[in-house]
């Protein structure tokens, strides 16, 4: 999950595994399995970012080698 804020300023939780796209105008669109869309203030960037973040910690946990 991800944490990203709404236009009004609430913020919210997104399951990142649901986005199939997103897009950049004056706000933020994504877009969401269902057809679902979510306008977010956070720039494409940092969605990305928070995403890329949310993988690695995730998958991290898997690379461990346990002696």
């Amino acid at each position: 999950m991800i944490k990203l804020t709404k236009l009004r300023g609430d913020t919210f939780y997104l399951n990142a595994e649901l986005i199939e796209s997103i897009e950049a105008y004056s706000d933020t669109i994504i877009s969401l399995t269902g057809d679902k869309k979510v306008r977010v203030r956070e720039t494409s960037e940092e969605v990305v970012e928070k995403i890329i973040k949310y993988k690695r910690k995730i998958h991290s946990c898997n690379l461990e080698v346990k002696k």
